[in-house]
């Protein structure tokens, strides 16, 4: 009996979560690789502008809020995880999560101590 080969189409997993790896390589222009440019150049100057102005404690909050944006811009198109699938973008997404719930028990602990009064 001859052997029937399964191959993995479009039709049967449209979006790709079966075999990832697989996935067809999507062609980014150069125009978008400019406009990324671009808003990496404006959010530099934004954070540059803002540590400028003593906005006290929101000066750091609003550097790191520019600061993260940037970086998911870089993960979404040079590491082209905006045309990847599903499975993908959560392994992503996860590793974010985590990354959040360190800072949060960093800074609970940094917080919590009696500091200058031992």
């Amino acid at each position: 009996m001859a052997e029937i080969a399964h191959h993995h189409t479009e039709a049967a997993d449209p979006t790709n979560v079966t075999n990832p790896e697989h996935a067809s390589h999507h062609i980014v222009t150069p125009g978008v690789y400019a406009m990324v440019f671009g808003t990496l150049i404006l959010g530099t100057l934004i954070t540059v502008g803002a540590a400028y102005i003593d906005l006290r404690w929101a000066n750091p909050v609003i550097a790191l809020f520019i600061a993260c944006f940037k970086a998911c811009i870089v993960i979404l198109f040079f590491m082209h995880v905006k045309y990847q699938s599903r499975l993908i973008k959560m392994t992503i997404g996860s590793g974010f999560f985590i990354f959040l719930a360190l800072i949060v028990m960093t800074l609970s602990d940094y917080i919590s101590r009696s500091w200058g009064l031992w």
